[in-house]
């Protein structure tokens, strides 16, 4: 039962009698469950495509509930979480999907609803549904790039995918190459980071963790431990890694989006068509202007003073450090809670003191500028890629938007007291050295290369001959590489210490050496874990591969039905299912460039009985704990987000030097980038045992 509620997310808009996976297998449903153009040849239809199937699964006649909410949205209209009338039927879905009984009840349930409901929204609401109900959240959603591929991958690619199918038998059929450039060309100078920005990892990352965190739906599914703070960290994050490729590509750090009238400089063309609905993503030339948005049929009014409105008032929340409630009264903006009431009121997720009052700025300028080419619908057009969170990190301004979105939680930040020396220091421990290593390169440095990896398209296309069809896409990659940290406990006794490990760049683009707290703004997490001091020297050494921040490369680019173990064997099968919300292993190092990239590796290790977070302790999968968390647990850290990077120093510091204890080392390393195109190395020391 579990296999075939994975199955639905097969060719989605293939009916769901036509049998689906390798193995060919169907639903044996009702004949009420047709939809009503096909009751007449019901019969007809059933037995044509039983006939075609290996095996069939028998699906439950139930008394469906009332759908009349999510069926307000047609089957093939592109669909937006962002879109306040869509999330309301969104959530209205994943409530139906979460409130079934039993695993036999949801499978049947979902099977009434892939064919009537819109397709997008289904898999959105059924891959929540699927995270947060206690006897699925073990199963590993389909990456949605197998599942619509075409909010991903260049449009023409599909054209020769299906001849490709129809012509060439499977096991025999060639993987299509995607060009690395064709959005733009170098003329553009944001195209220089259009690798980073139109990664397939990259934009998972970014859909998964909405899958894992989103901010409507039922209240289970949102109201994790500091969600609003993890937002603001995630997101904080993505802004450096960007900022840092930018400066690798002599580009300077992203401007903020702060007015809302004035025309964006950044053009971007996505080369994508959105199947479903048969037309081209819409583009956005140069010089756009946002404008007041009213369009009827997607239920949305707003003038752009709403969104000046609502940042004004959230500029008086954070400089007051005080936000209203809707209930009566205030919230204090304090220093613990402070960051997460903040992360949940910016973004507005349903867990907003008042989102009456602070509105809903994420969201709406996201559809703003989405609607920017027709905001009164007067042509008939969708929204653009903005509109849309799997395909909103291809666009440069989402960062112009993010940078001002960071801007207000760094404001919030910087009003809070510098960290005292008491706050950093670890008793008795200090670390003498901090080092990396590469085979076959020198010391400290880093190596970058391209990849080509393949992605299994034959989920998304749509009435072809089945059997794998793959497309192949050239990406940036690094090579492995171990840290080795020396530390020495004077203590008289064996401690527990959390080693975290940072990475920014020594210089800023024009040259100088950065500031301290230029620097700590642009400090990537590249690993965090606990680990046990003996008295005495001890040397730490961690693989790359086992950072706390990334999932594992397999969970980007695979074929989930290769060497996929029976689901019997519970500790194999666990293994094989990645949780998928994770930084994506492949982009855990900046580019660099050719002539090397001078950057500065920072470790820590504090006192882990100032980190502990007493719970129990996690099980199955845990990937990607430093962006997503543990399920079902409260986040793994006592400390802020980010700390001890997360506030302005204390006085005295200037230089990252200035900024050390004993418990801290830095050591200089050189981020070099190839050009080549490599295989990816095997990863075989790769242990997923991560804290």
């Amino acid at each position: 039962m579990e296999k075939s509620l994975l199955l639905l997310f097969d060719r989605p808009y293939e009916p769901v009698y036509v049998p689906k996976g390798e193995n060919r297998i169907s639903f044996d449903i009702p004949s009420n469950y047709l939809p009503e153009r096909y009751k007449d040849i019901g019969d007809r239809i059933l037995n044509r495509f039983g006939n075609d199937a290996l095996s069939s699964v028998p699906i439950k006649n139930i008394a469906i509930p009332d759908l009349s909410v999510p069926l307000s949205l047609s089957r093939r209209e592109t669909f937006s979480h962002f879109l306040p009338a869509h999330r309301k039927m969104a959530t209205r879905l994943t409530e139906l999907f979460m409130g079934m009984r039993t695993l036999e009840d949801l499978v049947s349930l979902a099977a009434y609803c892939r064919d009537r409901v819109n397709a997008q929204m289904f898999v959105y609401s059924l891959s929540v549904a699927i995270l947060h109900r206690p006897d699925t959240k073990h199963l590993s959603v389909p990456q949605l790039a197998e599942i619509f591929p075409d909010k991903y991958m260049e449009s023409s690619i599909f054209h020769r995918a299906r001849e490709e199918a129809n012509v060439v038998p499977a096991g025999s059929r060639t993987p299509i190459e995607i060009p690395l450039d064709y959005t733009a060309t170098d003329a553009d100078p944001e195209h220089r980071v259009a690798y980073w920005r139109e990664d397939v990892g990259v934009n998972l990352h970014h859909w998964h963790w909405h899958l894992v965190y989103p901010f409507d739906g039922p209240r289970v599914a949102v109201n994790k431990d500091r969600r609003g703070e993890l937002f603001y960290y995630m997101h904080r994050q993505i802004m450096a890694r960007y900022n840092i490729e930018r400066l690798c590509n002599g580009l300077p750090q992203v401007s903020r989006l702060n007015n809302f009238r004035e025309p964006i400089p950044e053009a971007y063309f996505p080369k994508l068509d959105q199947q479903v609905a048969g037309r081209a993503w819409p583009a956005r030339p140069s010089g756009f202007v946002l404008s007041d948005i009213n369009r009827p049929a997607d239920s949305l009014r707003f003038d752009i003073g709403d969104l000046e409105r609502y940042r004004d008032r959230i500029l008086e929340a954070i400089q007051s450090r005080q936000a209203r409630l809707a209930s009566g009264g205030t919230v204090r903006l304090d220093e613990e809670r402070g960051i997460d009431i903040l992360g949940n009121m910016i973004e507005a997720s349903i867990l907003s003191p008042d989102i009456t009052y602070y509105g809903d700025l994420h969201n709406l300028v996201h559809m703003a500028i989405s609607f920017c080419h027709d905001p009164d619908h007067r042509f008939l057009e969708s929204f653009a890629i903005m509109g849309d969170a799997t395909t909103a990190m291809r666009d440069p301004v989402f960062y112009r938007w993010h940078a001002f979105v960071d801007s207000l939680f760094t404001l919030f930040k910087d009003s809070l007291p510098a960290y005292t020396t008491q706050q950093l220091v670890f008793p008795g421990v200090s670390v003498s050295d901090v080092r990396v290593n590469s085979p076959g390169s020198n010391p400290n440095t880093l190596n970058t290369h391209w990849s080509k990896s393949d992605v299994e398209l034959s989920r998304g296309l749509d009435f072809t001959p089945r059997g794998s069809t793959l497309a192949r896409l050239q990406h940036l990659n690094h090579d492995d590489f171990t840290y080795t940290i020396v530390v020495n406990n004077t203590n008289n006794r064996e401690v527990q210490g959390t080693v975290r490990l940072f990475m920014a760049p020594k210089f800023d683009e024009t040259g100088r050496q950065m500031s301290f707290n230029d620097q700590r703004m642009l400090m990537i997490e590249m690993d965090k874990f606990t680990w046990t001091l003996n008295r005495g020297q001890n040397v730490i050494t961690r693989q790359s591969v086992d950072s706390a921040l990334t999932i594992p490369f397999e969970a980007t680019f695979r074929n989930l039905e290769a060497n996929r173990p029976n689901s019997s064997d519970l500790q194999s099968f666990d293994q094989f299912n990645f949780c998928g919300c994770g930084w994506p292993q492949h982009m855990l190092v900046p580019k660099g460039t050719r002539q090397g990239y001078p950057m500065d590796l920072f470790v820590m290790v504090s006192n882990f009985e100032q980190d502990r977070v007493n719970q129990a302790q996690p099980t199955g999968c845990r990937d990607g704990v430093s962006f997503c968390g543990l399920r079902d647990l409260k986040y793994p850290d006592a400390r802020a987000m980010g700390y001890p990077f997360d506030r302005v120093a204390r006085q005295g510091v200037v230089n990252l030097s200035d900024f050390l204890v004993p418990n801290m080392q830095t050591q200089q390393i050189t981020v070099r980038f190839s050009g080549a195109v490599k295989s990816r190395q095997s990863n075989k020391q790769q242990t997923n045992n991560r804290t």
